[in-house]
């Protein structure tokens, strides 16, 4: 495996959190909601980080089970943000062949923020469809599906916000502040792939 000298440095810069800092006390950890369902808890995906052992995380489930909810950041006595450290990962992470599970819980976060940016919030029928599409998994969860439906929690059409051109210009300053990009997935309102994705795993700065 290939040990990245300075990773936790470069981290650190490109996050603003002090990677470095983090002496495994394990308070993310225990109080982290999705630790549990995690290949590598908070605490172990820092200790990782520190060793330079950039290839483990970027491989792990664990950056994309994060669901930023903070409750590490609050734990931390050093104040370390791990969400922030992890979204800086999952950009890191785009374009990498990854093992089935990891690939779709990638997926359904590319789903999902291409439905927020077409739509200027979530459509949930449409980003299901596309993702059980792509995942092959069309009839997984259907009689869920009809259930919500009945019950009108499912919409056919999307629900939009006023002016989506400001959520596009959120998704392209976020894309231009990163010197690696994420790719958001395409839908009938959003730019053809790749426009803001290069697949780039090398963190520069």
């Amino acid at each position: 495996m290939v040990v990245e000298p300075g990773l936790a440095s470069r981290l650190a810069l490109e996050s603003g959190q002090p990677v470095q800092l983090c002496y495994q006390c394990g308070k993310c950890s225990s109080g982290c909601p999705m630790a549990g369902a995690m290949d590598y808890k908070p605490n172990e995906v820092m200790v990782l980080l520190q060793c330079g052992q950039l290839d483990a995380v970027l491989d792990s489930q664990a950056i994309w089970l994060c669901v930023g909810c903070e409750t590490c950041g609050s734990r931390c006595p050093n104040g370390i943000s791990i969400g922030r450290v992890m979204d800086v990962l999952r950009e890191m992470g785009h374009g990498r062949a990854l093992v089935d599970k990891a690939r779709k819980i990638r997926l359904f976060h590319q789903e999902f923020l291409g439905s927020v940016r077409a739509h200027g919030r979530v459509h949930e029928p449409l980003m299901l469809a596309r993702y059980k599409i792509k995942t092959g998994e069309l009839f997984n969860d259907l009689n869920i599906g009809v259930r919500l439906f009945r019950k009108g929690k499912f919409h056919l059409l999307p629900a939009r916000v006023r002016d989506r051109k400001k959520i596009r210009d959120i998704f392209r300053s976020a894309m231009a502040r990163r010197p690696f990009t994420m790719d958001v997935a395409a839908s009938a309102d959003a730019p053809p792939p790749g426009v803001f994705a290069d697949n780039s795993t090398t963190l520069k700065g």
